[in-house]
């Protein structure tokens, strides 16, 4: 091929090939990290207080805030035949083990009859006016289906059982890891015995290290 003028056109210097193969070659790396960046990004949390969920305002907030502390995360609902006895039970444990080492973390949800109608806000009123509740409540979520809550889905996942009913409690240690749960039928003395000795062991461990 002649370039303008009739003159032969001069091939690729070795230099430039050189050129041309490194950057191709920065190109692929980059995209390689760029990758590998998302797919940590999007990597499952390790365990339960690493998730974001949100409050009954519907605020993103993470759950960073009760690592170190036992939790006892439940899915509740305003007009079950167990919801005054749990009430009852759960602002119990919660006032008698202190918010220093142990919180209830509340979760709404609608899926199970229609025991929980209302909105985030309007379950977390009722709650606090008929049974003078104080632990913490989150959004109205699902615990069933493709748009299960995936912090929730990590607790159940974690004991390979499928959420049934209301009122099922998770007992998740400072780590973040679940170590036990009980279906609704379960005594709830059971609930309160291991709940109290998780928390002592959380309490002398603390001394331990003073």
């Amino acid at each position: 091929m002649e370039a303008l003028g009739g003159y032969p056109a001069k091939s690729s210097s070795p230099r430039a090939k050189r050129l041309t193969v490194l950057l191709s070659m920065t190109v692929g790396v980059g995209c390689l990290f760029l990758l590998q960046t998302q797919l940590v990004k999007h990597r499952k949390p390790k365990d339960f207080y690493s998730f974001d969920v949100r409050d009954a305002k519907g605020k993103t907030c993470s759950l960073e805030k009760y690592r170190g502390k036992v939790s006892l995360v439940v899915n509740v609902a305003s007009y079950c035949d167990k919801t005054e006895a749990n009430y009852q039970f759960l602002q119990e444990l919660h006032r008698e083990l202190g918010t220093s080492h142990f919180n209830v973390l509340a979760f709404p949800c609608g899926q199970f009859g229609d025991t929980e109608p209302g909105t985030s806000r309007d379950i977390e009123h009722y709650a606090k006016s008929s049974y003078g509740v104080t632990f913490p409540f989150f959004s109205k979520i699902r615990l069933l289906g493709t748009e299960a809550d995936p912090a929730f889905k990590f607790l159940s996942d974690s004991v390979q059982k499928t959420v049934k009913w209301n009122f099922w409690k998770f007992l998740v240690n400072a780590e973040g890891k679940v170590v036990r749960f009980w279906k609704n039928t379960e005594p709830l003395e059971s609930v309160r015995e291991d709940a109290r000795a998780m928390v002592r062991e959380i309490i002398l461990k603390r001394r331990a290290e003073l």
